[in-house]
């Protein structure tokens, strides 16, 4: 068997990869009924359909000709640890700092990592996301997310 696009040989790989390790990591948990879903109902279900999207992509690469191979190139290395550095400072930083800096902080800090970055977008997406996270986390599902920093704490 030939693979036809190296691109998507590799990542069908990966999206198999991490669906099934998705799908057996949430076998510890209880999965629940479909009326009343457990922990292990949302991830397991997330994996098994990341792996079928694995799949596809996978059999697209073995039966359809691309002109060149779509070969993989080089690694860009920066953009991937300024997401990965980002990610983890926003972990680190939202205990302390809150939603409303460490978020903002993290958007502006991967917004960076590419090759187009402008104030306007990244301040834009700082605002429109913060604001839908304190929606969704805070207000409709009455998460203990510290909004504000420490030190203005009530």
């Amino acid at each position: 068997m030939k693979i036809k696009s190296e691109k998507d040989f590799w990542s069908g790989l990966m999206f198999i990869a991490v669906g099934l390790g998705f799908a057996w990591g949430a076998t510890e948990y209880s999965f629940g009924s479909s009326a009343r879903p457990g922990p292990a109902y949302f991830p397991f279900g997330l994996g098994i359909l990341m792996a079928l999207l694995g799949a596809m992509v996978l059999f697209k690469a073995l039966t359809f000709e691309v002109e060149g191979g779509d070969k993989i190139g080089p690694w860009a290395w920066k953009p991937l640890l300024v997401i990965v550095l980002s990610v983890a400072g926003f972990g680190l930083l939202l205990p302390r700092l809150g939603m409303v800096i460490s978020l903002p902080l993290l958007v502006f800090a991967a917004a960076t990592a590419g090759d187009e970055f402008r104030w306007k977008e990244a301040l834009v997406n700082a605002v429109l996301l913060t604001a839908m996270s304190w929606g969704i986390f805070i207000k409709g599902l009455s998460l203990t997310i510290p909004l504000w920093p420490v030190f203005l704490a009530k």
